[in-house]
């Protein structure tokens, strides 16, 4: 494989020069995020406080995973590697702008 498939940066490709890190933190701080909100089902108030990160980021990202979900429960079927994977192991209403 070429060797900048290895160093480019992480990018949904969806206009020129966009990268992930435009619009999140680096994986290494919006990993254990997720985790905490999808898989340990935290308050963001907990998420920020085990992170050692402000709480209106992880409120930040917890906005951006929910009004993302009709995307997900309109995908394919994929596996399922976690009690709380997106799919069936995570179904929330859409509906009414539905918030935790």
């Amino acid at each position: 494989m070429p060797e900048n498939i290895f160093v480019k940066p992480p990018s949904a490709e969806l206009r020129p020069d966009q990268k992930d890190t435009d619009s999140l933190p680096p994986y290494e701080v919006l990993d254990p995020i997720l985790r905490g909100y999808i898989e340990e089902v935290r308050s963001p108030a907990e998420i920020a406080e085990a992170q050692g990160v402000p709480e209106e980021l992880v409120r930040d990202i917890i906005r951006k995973v929910d009004l993302s979900e009709y995307k997900r429960q309109q995908a394919a079927p994929g596996l399922k590697v976690t009690t709380k994977a997106f799919g069936m192991g995570r179904r929330f209403p859409i509906a009414q702008r539905f918030r935790e």
